[in-house]
């Protein structure tokens, strides 16, 4: 019998599961794909928690691979006696959301540990700052972030309000692994718990402290007001948690012209008007596009479904088109007008530090430059942003004035660890009030910034290669470019190499070689000529390698024919 095979006929014969379990698994007992990849594997429990479509299985988000997530995070702070300071918890619109959260507090709750959960949906940046402000020791949030509808996910958090990095995130892992049966899940009833005063609801003031804490943030309220009147704001939250709390930031703020895109304002774990829920995919914007046209906005602003993700489509005013600002630009764009805002008013603190991950666009470096302002480089994905936050808060070295990457996401402020879609809506919009007051659209602003600091344009390459044979390609493929580095990219020489893996970076034409201040990563970075480059690194959530590149041109048109001969140059180097 296959091992799968077994797996599934022990869910079917063991009385811990339930009748509605039995049920679907009646369902599928005659699909041998779909029971194959419900029971193959068990669904991992990584650094960041879980991740995977909702079904029964062991493979699939369910009461069971929840209920054991929740479990082992339960006996690492019981480990830690720190039940007291209990778990706060959040979760966006997906299917289950509700149930899979409720049940991680109950579970929670009978190994003596209190939570304090929301009492509907709220952002993955709320949750972050409810962390911070209750004094919990861990948060969860329930969200599968931007992924297709039949995905949920499952993150945890620590008592600074990141998502856990090392070493907390491989000691919660073996406690998860270490729970082989489902009987060890620990439960009690919502009414005994709620006696015994270990579950309890976040009150509604919260929401008033963290909109609160995004306003202080806000440099120029007098351009909002002057610009209240004519800019025009479209907003869709694509059926997610951000739009109640958008709507009122917007609203307290003074904007008087603020639409939003009523058929994905309701949340919906469907998400009936998008294929895939992501505000990088300019297919999203597809009804706020629509909307825009119709009442002349100057820009266009979407949430992804946990509210942590901004995507900006800004209009064109001499085509009437809109264009879409990647997550560079985007970056960018919030990082000249804070910097360049509180240089003018005095107050840019003392040795201030902007963050940015290692495949950002080099023209951060040169804004950071024009205003003294420190640069510091950390790995993908923001909980590593979070931890230069950290550091910076221990060794009172520097004072953090935002952090940023090219995946759609950035933090202004320290209210939060992790990226925050909220208040990155709040930042544009007044950045896009300020430069209406001075006849400027976003997009001309941008290109007075290229003109000011260049013209940087960035891409990706995605490369999936699935199964053992795939693994085993990327492998090589990192090997052969760790063995065999090229002398050049296309046209550009390549003057350093960065291994992330053992914290050098080498310069090619000394031969000096120098330490990294990196966690160790399988990420490689090289730095060309004319201030290019280009890093690789295999995803750690999906069977892919990827190729990320950026150049820096003497124009728009030709900073993306150098970006295109430059994607070229390594796709054939890949081959």
């Amino acid at each position: 019998m296959e091992k799968y095979q077994e797996k599934y006929e022990k869910w079917c014969n063991n009385p811990i599961f339930d009748e509605e379990t039995k049920r679907e698994l009646e369902k599928i007992k005659d699909n041998e794909e779909e029971k194959k990849d419900s029971f193959y594997k068990d669904l991992e429990f990584g650094t960041a928690g879980l991740r995977g479509i909702v079904g029964v299985g062991t493979n699939r988000m369910n009461k069971y691979t929840v209920g054991k997530a929740t479990q082992g995070l339960a006996e690492y702070i019981v480990k830690k006696s720190k039940q007291e300071r209990g778990v706060a918890i959040a979760y966006d619109s997906r299917h289950m959301s509700t149930e899979f959260s409720e049940l991680a507090a109950l579970i929670l709750n009978a190994n003596g540990i209190k939570t304090f959960i929301f009492e509907t949906l709220r952002p993955t940046p709320e949750l972050s700052f409810a962390v911070r402000k209750l004094g919990c020791i861990a948060g969860i949030v329930v969200t599968a972030s931007h992924n297709p509808p039949k995905y949920n996910g499952y993150k945890v958090y620590w008592e600074d309000g990141s998502q856990i990095t090392e070493p907390i995130d491989n000691e919660i892992i073996t406690e998860v692994n270490n729970i082989e049966d489902f009987s060890k899940i620990k439960t009690i009833s919502k009414e005994e718990a709620i006696s015994k005063g270990l579950y309890n609801v976040i009150s509604l003031e919260l929401d008033d402290m963290y909109l609160e804490e995004l306003k202080k943030n806000s440099l120029n309220p007098e351009e909002i007001q002057k610009a209240a009147d004519t800019l025009k704001i479209v907003y869709t939250p694509l059926h997610g948690t951000g739009g109640k709390l958008v709507k009122k930031l917007l609203h307290d703020q003074g904007y008087k012209n603020v639409y939003i895109v009523k058929e994905q304002e309701k949340p919906d774990g469907d998400f009936p008007t998008v294929s895939y829920p992501n505000p990088e995919d300019p297919k999203a914007f597809e009804y706020a596009i629509n909307l825009a046209k119709e009442v002349d906005a100057d820009i266009v602003l979407a949430n992804d479904p946990d509210a942590d993700r901004i995507g900006l489509q800004v209009k064109d005013s001499k085509t009437g088109n809109y264009i879409v600002f990647n997550g560079n630009m985007i970056g960018l764009m919030i990082a000249e007008y804070l910097i360049s805002q509180k240089k003018e008013k005095g107050i840019l603190p003392k040795n201030p530090a902007l963050i940015k991950t290692i495949v950002s666009s080099n023209m951060t470096d040169r804004i950071c430059e024009y205003y003294g302002v420190d640069l510091f480089l950390a790995l993908t994905g923001f909980k590593n942003i979070a931890a230069r936050i950290r550091q910076f808060e221990s060794d009172k070295s520097h004072n953090y004035i935002m952090g940023y990457e090219e995946s759609y996401g950035c933090l202004i402020g320290t209210h939060a660890r992790d990226k925050d879609g909220i208040i990155a809506v709040m930042m544009l919009c007044e950045i896009a009030a300020y430069y209406k007051n001075r006849g400027l659209t976003l997009w001309e602003a941008i290109q007075k910034m290229y003109e000011k600091y260049g013209y940087y344009r960035e891409g990706q390459i995605p490369v999936t290669l699935e199964g053992a044979d795939g693994a085993a390609k990327i492998q090589e493929m990192m090997k052969n470019m760790r063995n065999n580095p090229p002398e050049k990219l296309g046209k550009y020489r390549i003057l350093k190499i960065m291994d992330c893996s053992i914290g050098i970076e080498k310069d090619i034409i000394t031969g000096q070689e120098t330490k990294i201040d990196l966690p160790k990563s399988n990420v490689l970075r090289y730095s060309l000529e004319n201030d290019c480059w280009c890093a690789v690194r295999p995803s750690g959530t999906e069977p892919k390698i990827k190729f990320y590149m950026g150049v820096r041109g003497n124009s728009l048109e030709n900073a993306e024919k150098d970006l295109a001969d430059l994607t070229e140059a390594m796709r054939e180097y890949t081959k």
